[in-house]
């Protein structure tokens, strides 16, 4: 069974009608007992880091994320679910992730240009990525591939071996990472039609 964190925030339906869509059980749960007995966890999110963060906490959800992911048992951020994995966020101040991964989010600059045009922030629509590392999630996925994002600040890891595909706004970004067990995209794989699918299927196949 895939679990998927309700803290209140994050397109959770979209989520699971995803797994759904591929032959996957997924459930939507706001229980952190139910986190700690999963054998699969989802962390989707939108909205504010810091807010975020704050309900991780007061949902009791923080150590059984941890204890998780120290059991080895798979893991998939999504979008902000990957921001928050990471040590801090400078999003409206500076404030505390779940730093299960080394490193740092930062705001896309707004000079951001390409082709001499300014680019807009956020950073809305459909962007391809490319495949660093061949994370169990990019199994049967071209290099290439496009996805959906929907993010004004990005991951910087401090150790750079852990980024699984890279996408270029302006300049190269983290787009997806991969830690052992725990594996997080930028994008959305439930908005990325059949390449998302795949990933879906991918992720409760590990």
């Amino acid at each position: 069974m895939i679990t998927i964190i309700d803290y209140g925030m994050g397109n959770l339906r979209s989520v699971q009608k995803g797994f759904e869509r591929v032959g996957l059980s997924a459930k939507v749960s706001a229980d952190p007992r139910d986190v700690e007995k999963a054998e699969r966890l989802v962390l989707p999110g939108v909205g504010a880091f810091r807010d975020c963060m704050a309900n991780l906490r007061a949902g009791g959800f923080v150590e059984p994320i941890r204890a998780h992911v120290t059991a080895g048992r798979p893991f998939l951020g999504i979008c902000l679910g990957l921001q928050l994995l990471f040590t801090q966020s400078e999003e409206f101040g500076h404030h505390q992730g779940l730093d299960l991964i080394a490193g740092k989010v930062v705001r896309f600059p707004a000079d951001l240009r390409a082709g001499g045009e300014t680019l807009k922030v956020p950073h809305m629509g459909w962007n391809q990525i490319a495949i660093r590392r061949p994370a169990p999630i990019f199994r049967g996925i071209e290099d290439g591939s496009a996805v959906y994002f929907v993010h004004s600040y990005y991951v910087v890891p401090d150790d750079p071996a852990v980024i699984a595909a890279e996408t270029d706004y302006g300049r190269p970004f983290c787009a997806a990472v991969w830690q052992d067990n725990v594996i997080a995209t930028q994008f959305h794989p439930e908005k990325s039609q059949q390449v998302g699918l795949k990933i879906l299927e991918n992720f409760g196949k590990m």
